[in-house]
């Protein structure tokens, strides 16, 4: 049997159930990767991190992957933990783009980290690479929740006058 798929053209349905289980597969090892990971036992040890990381990617994950990973860590408010990822990809030399810091700016906002999040907003212009409005608005909700309105104030003028898109 074949079904369409829009701008994919057809697909048989077994491979569009094997693309699901495959799909489905890989929802689970990033969740036991999420879990593991949250699991270790604090103060956070760089090497553990790096090591959880290392058994469970012993080869580059792909971007999306990665970007699913720091999002599901800021969703736990695991500021530490993105944090390291962040720097294990660098490390690594894998793939980083405006998604994965957008992610760990994003987990600053949840625990009202301002400072590390204009750290890393300055490290993406200094960069050049996109700073989009999802990541000013993380960078602007941090420095809101831990009081800093002057800096939030600058954050958002700057947005304005760089047409962040």
């Amino acid at each position: 049997m074949t079904i369409h798929v829009g701008s994919l053209g057809s697909l048989r349905v077994d491979q569009v159930l094997r693309t699901r289980q495959s799909h489905a597969a890989r929802d689970d090892r990033l969740q036991l990767v999420l879990k593991t990971l949250l699991c270790l036992k604090v103060p956070l040890q760089r090497r553990e991190v790096f090591a959880a990381l290392d058994e469970a990617f012993p080869i580059a994950p792909c971007p999306r992957t990665s970007t699913r990973m720091l999002s599901g860590l800021a969703k736990k408010h695991a500021l530490d933990l993105s944090d390291l990822t962040l720097s294990w990809h660098g490390e690594r030399k894998y793939e980083l783009n405006h998604y994965h810091y957008s992610a760990v700016v994003d987990a600053c906002a949840k625990v009202g980290r301002w400072t590390k999040a204009l750290q890393l907003v300055s490290f993406l212009f200094r960069g050049k690479m996109e700073c989009n409005t999802i990541t000013f608005c993380a960078a602007i909700s941090a420095c809101e929740k831990a009081g800093q309105w002057e800096k939030a104030l600058q954050l958002q003028s700057l947005m304005l006058s760089s047409r962040v898109p």
